[in-house]
């Protein structure tokens, strides 16, 4: 894995017999991408539909990660000096809050901060 790995809810799900919702945690992150759009050549996005198992996700952080957003660092990814602190599962880093999210992109990416 050469790039950070981004998983967004994708928007537009349904919930049993409601909606359709967007994601209150991806909104976030995805503004972020909007802003700063050469992000998207520097991260892999990837949008996960609603309903679980998320077998992506599964494969890669175990069944008990699969909560969006999630950002997985690259393998070789040395981390900037004031980045969050990342989770771990099965041998890799990633953020599962969107604030984590949106702190490491700025940081790692050399972009403006969030307040």
């Amino acid at each position: 894995m050469k790039k950070d790995q981004l998983f967004l809810l994708r928007p537009g799900f349904t919930n049993a017999t409601l909606g359709p919702f967007y994601c209150n945690d991806s909104a976030p992150v995805e503004g972020v991408l909007s802003f700063f759009p050469e992000l998207r050549e520097l991260v892999d996005v990837h949008y996960l539909e609603f309903p679980r198992p998320r077998q992506k996700l599964v494969e890669q952080l175990g069944a008990d990660n699969q909560s969006l957003p999630v950002l997985i660092i690259a393998g070789d990814r040395k981390l900037a000096g004031d980045a969050p602190l990342p989770q771990s599962a099965m041998g890799k880093k990633f953020f599962s809050s969107e604030r984590a999210i949106r702190d490491y992109l700025a940081t790692q990416y050399v972009l403006p901060r969030p307040s």
